[in-house]
This record gives C-alpha cells, sequence and structure tokens, in this order.
C-alpha cells in the first residue's frame, strides 16, 4: 500500500452506466500520483470494464481489485411483480479474492441479466449460495441490503439480513 495505507474498495468507472465518470487510464494515473498501489472495481451490475481495468492497472503497476456492486432483489431474481425501480433490487459490493471468485462474478453478473433482470440485473441468496467462493463481500452503500432496513426503522430485520449474508459469504 501506498504511504496512506488506503484502498479504494467501492468505485465506479465509466463502465456504470449513468453513475460513473472516470475511465480506467485516468483512474491509474491519477491512482499512481496518489501513491496507491491498488484499487477496487466495482461498477454497478457488471463486469464490463473488469478487463480494461485489468489490463491498465497492470500496466500501471497498480494492483486491480475487481468487483462489482451488485443489485440484490429482495427475494428471488426470478419475482418480476410489485413495486417499482426503488423496490427493486438493493446493493452490495462483491470483490475477487481469488480467480475462482473472478469467474463466479462473472457467472453472477450474467446471471443478473439472463435471469434476474427487473429494471436492473439482480442477483439473489440462491445464486449468491451458490457462486460464493472467492468472493468478499461488502455492505455497499445506503441502497445496501443491511442499510436499506436501518434507513426504513427495522433494526431486527437489518440485523437478520447481515446474519443472512454472513452465512452464505
Amino acid at each position: 500500500m501506498g504511504d496512506q495505507g488506503f484502498v479504494h474498495l467501492h468505485l465506479h468507472t465509466q463502465y456504470s452506466l449513468l453513475d460513473g465518470a472516470i475511465a480506467p487510464a485516468k483512474l491509474f494515473k491519477r491512482c499512481k500520483e496518489l501513491g496507491m498501489d491498488s484499487v477496487a472495481i466495482t461498477d454497478h451490475g457488471n463486469m464490463f470494464g473488469a478487463l480494461d481495468c485489468f489490463l491498465r492497472g497492470k500496466s500501471a503497476g497498480i494492483k486491480p481489485i475487481i468487483g462489482t456492486e451488485a443489485y440484490v432483489a429482495p427475494a428471488s431474481r426470478f419475482d418480476k411483480g410489485g413495486g417499482g425501480i426503488k423496490d427493486a433490487a438493493m446493493h452490495m459490493v462483491l470483490l475477487a479474492e481469488t480467480t475462482k471468485g473472478y469467474h463466479n462474478l462473472l457467472k453472477l453478473s450474467s446471471a443478473g441479466y439472463t435471469e434476474g433482470f427487473y429494471y436492473r440485473p439482480r442477483v439473489d441468496k440462491e445464486i449468491l449460495e451458490e457462486y460464493k467462493e472467492g468472493i468478499i463481500a461488502c455492505s455497499a452503500c445506503l441502497k445496501g441490503v443491511v442499510a436499506n432496513w436501518l434507513l426504513k426503522g427495522d433494526e431486527k430485520k437489518a440485523l437478520a439480513e447481515a446474519e443472512a449474508y454472513a452465512k452464505i459469504l
């Protein structure tokens, strides 16, 4: 790590459609300027920029940590009824710890589009359990699985969700 000992583990690039702005070339140049030796890429719901970020990071001498900020369905990814875009999914940061984890992130991302798409490409507990090997999960943001329930004032549900995902991942 750089002198500051800080690594971004939740960062969106231009591959986070309508959400991120920085191009990987500029990102890794800036990380180099700041003395950072690694950075995670967690684009929303996809792995579109994984190869670009991996190659540019390696070229810049910075360790790219490949991940995604997955959209997690509140129940089954196959359930496409009820609610609108605000209720369709919560967020969870998933990082590849190993090559197997990277392959599992690709599978999860693809399944989000082919099986779980409802406003956004979504996964669920079932498929996270199936493809959990080599993946590190983080709580994400205010739209995260746990934060969602805390913001609604339901601490019991937030704790239950945290415990459920801790058992899965």
